[in-house]
């Protein structure tokens, strides 16, 4: 006989609402304590959570959070990622101005992201244009626009769409993505969409800030594209990857010489980026930038190095300084076939040791 638990699942495709409801709700606790009740009879029990989304909000909240917190099974993964239809209704959903589990679609999509299908389908991808949202059927450029203008409830007073960053930065661990990434597009007025992200890397949720820069870190692993990045004309990168690593010190005049304009004559209330990862991910962004003398050589005419000095200096985390050290080795060094000077002689750089992925997301 099956048990109690085994029961309430079987409720979750009731023909009564209000049983469908109490059967969700109940069910939320056990997709963290108990995921495996939810691969029961070859993932029916995932299967009637996919037609639940699309039921009544309150059933639907509870639902996606059961989604959420399963999909880091495998098994689950890969069913959820590949079901196009499935992944039309998201969309559909998510770039509803009025939805509200918008958040808790943002979130299911950072986890399907961890899917390697999910990133390149969505980048192909194209749908019925959001009129209030977009300009261009491709998904993947319709939710930059939505995390765009969804910033702090502006497009939806329920979502701020802050985990979408982290698909972006999945995304970006692909060359078509990354390609996507710094090309501009016809459809989207010729904007380069890594030009939405990069303004945010400054901003209060540190979610967006986090899935932000590792979208940037990644996109840097195209050595092709650093010209672009670093182009004032282009991308115009280095001021918001440098911003987050600045606190409100004074520089001599020698030091701000040839610094970017945006970066000098700070506010003395200037905060420093204080989550250290964030922190070691732009770090790692400077260093991709290194790997071609000019970018080593515009590194050095912008005067990256005082500003990672100080950075060195008053931020204490040992992961952190370690990976100043190892930017200033690179910038600092002679090149070769140039006569060394003593002043500047430096040890050789280490390898930067790869990140974890983002962790996928859990709701307690």
């Amino acid at each position: 006989m099956p048990t109690e638990l085994e029961e309430l699942v079987e409720f979750l495709h009731h023909g009564n609402t209000q049983i469908r409801q109490i059967a969700a709700e109940n069910l939320v606790g056990y997709s963290t304590a108990q995921p495996s009740i939810f691969k029961a009879q070859q993932l029916t029990p995932v299967k009637d959570l996919k037609l639940l989304v699309k039921d009544y909000a309150p059933i639907a909240k509870n639902a996606l959070t059961i989604l959420v917190n399963i999909s880091e099974d495998q098994e689950v993964l890969k069913h959820l990622a590949t079901d196009d239809a499935f992944l039309e209704s998201v969309l559909l959903r998510i770039t509803h101005p009025k939805e509200p589990n918008a958040n808790l679609l943002s979130m299911l999509l950072a986890n399907l992201s961890k899917s390697d299908s999910l990133p390149t389908r969505i980048i192909t991808l194209e749908r019925t244009i959001p009129k209030s949202l977009s300009s261009t059927p491709v998904a993947l450029d319709q939710l930059l626009d939505l995390f765009v203008k969804g910033a702090e409830g502006r497009y939806n007073k329920d979502a701020d769409y802050d985990y979408l960053s982290y698909l972006f930065a999945d995304t970006a661990k692909h060359a078509e993505g990354r390609k996507h990434l710094v090309t501009s597009w016809k459809d989207d007025d010729n904007i380069v969409p890594l030009t939405k992200l990069v303004v945010f890397t400054e901003n209060q949720s540190e979610v967006r800030r986090r899935g932000v820069a590792s979208t940037i870190k990644n996109v840097a692993f195209d050595i092709s594209s650093h010209p672009q990045l670093l182009a004032a004309d282009g991308v115009n990168l280095l001021p918001y990857i440098l911003l987050p690593l600045m606190g409100p010190e004074e520089y001599s005049e020698e030091d701000t010489e040839g610094m970017l304009e945006d970066l000098q004559l700070l506010p003395p209330d200037k905060e420093r980026e204080r989550d250290a990862e964030i922190v070691k991910t732009h770090l790692e962004t400077l260093l991709l930038l290194t790997t071609t003398r000019g970018g080593r050589d515009h590194l050095r005419e912008v005067k990256v190095y005082p500003i990672v000095r100080e950075l060195h200096l008053h931020f204490g985390d040992e992961e952190v300084g370690e990976g100043c050290d190892r930017l200033v080795q690179v910038i600092m060094r002679d090149e070769e076939g140039e006569e060394t000077q003593a002043e500047n002689r430096a040890p050789k750089i280490e390898e930067v040791e790869s990140d974890e992925d983002e962790k996928i997301v859990d709701i307690l």
